[in-house]
């Protein structure tokens, strides 16, 4: 397998998939702070991993290693108002295939749909726009700022153009512009400008919300293309994000509760904001600090140890720690399908650290390894009938411990599983697979990430 996947590979990379299309849409009540986006099945050609099923199983986990190992590939090259702003009803609606979503909403005075891939590791929000110096094809049409009413040019005088933290370039004196590499050699640049992006407050009329935005007239080596997709939504603490322009509103606190992959159908789910995020007993919330890093906004969390079946290993506090480049460190990521654990941590080889004790637990139960895996799972075993002696992993913190039950720290078939566990380059990753059945809130305000126990098949309000 190569150790490099373009940006956002055939199958796509990211947890949110984030569309915007004008009907289409569900609704439920919110709170006046909080709003929640509603999850629905989406099986349109251009889905990740659409007709999946028709694929063996082999074939399917390769297809979700390529997607982990891009996104962590992407990720370690990534760089106001009150609450009556928000009406008691905003439904966006999210296409849920497996681990994507899709959301719909329309920007400008013209309501022009769009579809943008929701990125929580990312900050920039971007769409393509006419006239285009180079655009990849998309299949809705692209957006038109001439057309819109709405629309403007961010000046160079804002705080995300100008001074020492700025994120983008004053150019000519006049626009401000950014330009946003990703791996595998993709691009895009642009104006960053303002718009209206419209969410749905019931099936019949939306609420206008000032965005930051990048409009790119420039894109270069995206793989989406030929899509509906046409750009990127960002959620991270980065200032330009949604999350973070919205962080008046919402208190920069969002949710989501993953269900089970292995249903055979999925079912809808929903993603939360602000006090539409479920108030859950106190005596169940485990809660660790959110660790700032001083190269990007990644929610970063302060790991200091890993028990496997109840053995813990014992590394020195600082292997999972960030270290003065940027590198390293732990942070979670629902748009990394499997965890990373990081080779190359400082203090050894933390990976084979972790394996070496499930190689030991197996090798307890006699279980004989296969003579073959799908490629990217270093240590799979053949599965003897009613085998179900999975071993759980734990996630040590200073406040809290994270334990994945077994079933969700492997990939299971008929007459194998393999540990679901890839091997991290210069960085460890809490992944998706070991979310299931997690109710997982992102506390910006308060600098903490809370995790419980749930089941998530029943979040679908």
């Amino acid at each position: 397998m190569p150790s490099t996947f373009g940006f956002i590979n055939a199958k796509l990379l990211f947890c949110l998939l984030v569309i915007s299309i004008l009907y289409h849409s569900a609704f439920v009540t919110s709170k006046p702070t909080g709003f929640s986006l509603r999850a629905v099945i989406d099986d349109s050609p251009e889905s990740p991993l659409y007709l999946i099923e028709n694929l063996t199983i082999a074939e399917r986990l390769e297809r979700l290693i390529k997607i982990s190992y891009a996104r962590v590939n992407y990720l370690n090259l990534v760089s106001s108002g009150d609450a009556k702003l928000v009406p008691d009803n905003i439904r966006i609606p999210i296409l849920r295939d497996a681990l994507y979503y899709a959301v719909a909403f329309t920007i400008g005075s013209q309501g022009h749909p769009v579809k943008l891939l929701m990125d929580t590791g990312g900050g920039l929000i971007w769409t393509q726009c006419l006239p285009c110096t180079n655009c990849f094809p998309q299949k809705l049409p692209i957006y038109n700022p001439t057309a819109s009413t709405s629309y403007a040019t961010l000046p160079c005088s804002h705080p995300l153009c100008n001074g020492d933290r700025r994120l983008y370039n004053c150019e000519h004196g006049r626009y401000c512009v950014y330009n946003a590499q990703y791996g595998g050699g993709a691009s895009t640049s642009g104006i960053a400008s303002t718009e209206a992006f419209h969410f749905f407050v019931d099936q019949h009329s939306t609420h206008p919300f000032n965005v930051i935005f990048g409009c790119s007239y420039d894109s270069r080596d995206i793989t989406f293309m030929n899509t509906d997709i046409s750009g990127i939504f960002g959620l991270s603490f980065s200032p330009d994000s949604m999350a973070s322009q919205f962080s008046a509103l919402i208190q920069h606190r969002f949710s989501y509760c993953l269900a089970p992959f292995d249903d055979a159908t999925p079912r809808p789910l929903v993603l939360r904001f602000g006090e539409d995020i479920p108030q859950l007993p106190p005596q169940s919330v485990g809660s660790t600090q959110l660790i700032a890093s001083p190269t990007s906004y990644f929610f970063y969390l302060g790991l200091k140890d890993i028990s496997v079946a109840g053995h813990r290993i014992g590394f020195p506090p600082s292997i999972f720690q960030i270290k003065p480049n940027g590198l390293g460190g732990f942070f979670i990521d629902s748009g990394a399908l499997f965890t990373h654990i990081d080779a190359d941590a400082l203090g050894g080889n933390a990976y084979a650290e972790v394996l070496k004790v499930f190689a030991a637990y197996y090798g307890s139960k006699s279980l004989k390894q296969t003579g073959a895996s799908p490629e990217g799972f270093e240590l799979c075993y053949e599965r003897p009938p009613n085998f179900d002696e999975f071993a759980a992993l734990t996630f040590h913190f200073d406040e809290s411990v994270y334990t994945v039950n077994g079933q969700y720290m492997h990939v299971i078939a008929p007459n194998f599983f393999c540990v679901g566990i890839l091997k991290g380059s210069s960085v460890s990753v809490l992944g998706a697979w070991q979310q299931q059945n997690k109710r997982i809130i992102y506390d910006g305000g308060r600098g903490i990430l809370e995790f419980a126990d749930e089941n998530c098949m029943n979040d679908i309000a």
